[in-house]
C-alpha cells in the first residue's frame, strides 16, 4: 500500500524534519504551509530528490473550508491519505493570562485546536473502515506544557495542548475498531523558531540534559508511531524531552 502522509506546518521546524524523514522512509508527502511557500517547496524538493512524490500546499488550517480544499488537493495529486501528522501550532503571545488579547485567543485556539480538529475530520473520512477506507495512523504534536501549565509564560498555549492530549485519548478509543491508531508526541524545548533564541538561551541550560532538543530527534518519534512497528500502540503520549518533565 502506498503510504501518503499530510503534515500540517510542514515547512519548518519539527514539521519539516518529519517530512524529510518520512520521505526518506518511503512516504509520499503533502507539505502544508501557512505563508512560507519557498520553505515548503524546498522541503518537497528534498523529498522528491529522495525518490518520493511530494507537494507543497498552502492552507490556513484554522479555516474548515481551506482544510477541505487542502485534502482535495492531496486526493487529486497524491491519492487517498493513509497517515496524518497534526503539527502546526503557534504561541501568539507570551506572558500572564490576564494580559491576553482577543486576537491572541482567537488565533491560538484557531490554529492549535481547530487546526487539529479540521484535518482529523477529513482524515477519518479517508482512513476509517466505516467510510470504506483501509485504516491509517494519526500523530498529534502536543507539548509538555499541557501538564506543566506554563504559568507566567503561556497558560493558553498549555490549555490548547491539553485539548490535543484529550483528543488523542478519545479518538484512539473511538477509532480503534475502524483501523486508525491515534497517538501523541509531546516534545520538550526544541531548537526551532517557535521558542526563539532568547527563550532557548534562558531555558536550555536548566534542562536535565543541559540542552534543547533537535527537530530530527522529535521526528524519529513521530516516524515510529506512524509505522507498523507501533501497530499495537494507540492512545499513547510519547514524551521526548531529554528527561525533563
Amino acid at each position: 500500500m502506498t503510504k501518503i502522509v499530510l503534515i500540517t506546518g510542514g515547512s519548518r521546524g519539527i514539521g519539516a524534519a518529519t517530512a524529510r524523514l518520512l520521505g526518506a522512509a518511503g512516504y509520499d508527502v503533502a507539505v502544508n504551509y501557512a505563508g512560507n511557500k519557498a520553505a515548503a517547496i524546498a522541503v518537497a524538493a528534498d523529498i522528491e530528490a529522495a525518490g518520493q512524490r511530494a507537494i507543497a500546499v498552502q492552507a490556513d488550517i484554522s479555516d474548515r473550508d481551506a482544510v477541505e480544499a487542502l485534502f482535495q488537493a492531496v486526493d487529486r495529486e497524491l491519492g487517498t491519505l493513509t497517515h496524518l501528522v497534526n503539527n502546526a501550532g503557534v504561541i501568539a503571545q507570551r506572558g500572564r493570562f490576564d494580559e491576553l488579547t482577543q486576537e491572541t485567543i482567537d488565533t491560538m485556539i484557531g490554529v492549535n485546536v481547530n487546526g487539529y480538529i479540521y484535518p482529523t475530520l477529513e482524515a477519518i473520512k479517508r482512513m476509517s473502515t466505516r467510510y470504506g477506507g483501509k485504516g491509517g495512523a494519526i500523530v498529534n504534536i502536543s507539548s509538555g506544557s499541557a501538564h506543566r501549565g506554563s504559568a507566567n509564560n503561556s497558560v493558553l498555549y498549555a490549555m490548547t495542548k491539553g485539548a490535543v492530549n484529550s483528543m488523542t485519548i478519545g479518538l484512539s478509543q473511538e477509532l480503534a475498531k475502524e483501523g486508525i491508531r491515534v497517538n501523541t508526541v509531546a516534545p520538550g524545548l526544541v531548537e526551532t523558531d517557535m521558542p526563539g533564541p532568547e527563550e532557548l538561551a534562558k531555558r536550555a541550560p536548566a534542562l536535565i540534559m543541559g540542552r534543547a532538543g533537535q527537530a530530527d530527534e522529535i521526528a524519529h518519534g513521530v516516524k515510529y508511531l506512524l509505522s507498523d512497528e507501533a501497530s499495537y500502540t494507540s492512545g499513547a503520549n510519547l514524551r521526548i524531552a531529554g528527561g525533563t518533565t
